[in-house]
């Protein structure tokens, strides 16, 4: 979609891949990783985020795209939440769950304006490059 030929070169894909690889590093921790039920829902959230991303681009229309790219902002938010659990539950420090917290803020914002630049763009998407 747009200059970008695949997915892995889009900056908000990179960005939520990290994320995620952080995410399952907390998640390793020794008490965390004793509570399988968030351990396991925190991390199908961050791989959501990216997966989301990946599979709407390659869904090669721009409205689909911005549909999956609102799913990967919902995951996003999920993910947040699941931090405030964690953190309720003595699985993180303070500082961590303000680090990350801020770090998916800062993902669901370059979403959304990844969002708006597709709305007001006139590319359709490949599946359309042959239709008048």
């Amino acid at each position: 979609m747009s200059s970008y030929q695949n997915f892995e070169e889009l900056p908000i894909w990179k960005e939520a891949r990290q994320l995620a690889l952080e995410i399952y590093t907390l998640t390793m921790q020794y008490d965390f990783s004793k509570d399988f039920a968030i351990m396991s829902q925190i991390r199908r959230s961050a791989g959501s985020v990216m997966d989301n991303i990946a599979e709407g681009f390659e869904r090669d229309g721009r409205l689909e795209f911005i549909n999956f790219l609102s799913i990967a902002k919902g995951s996003a938010g999920e993910v947040r939440s699941q931090l405030y659990r964690a953190f309720d539950l003595k699985y993180i420090e303070e500082n961590k769950l303000d680090e990350l917290i801020s770090s998916y803020k800062q993902l669901s914002a370059h979403i959304a304006n990844f969002i708006k630049y597709l709305n007001k763009s006139e590319i359709k998407g490949n599946k359309f490059k042959d239709r008048v």
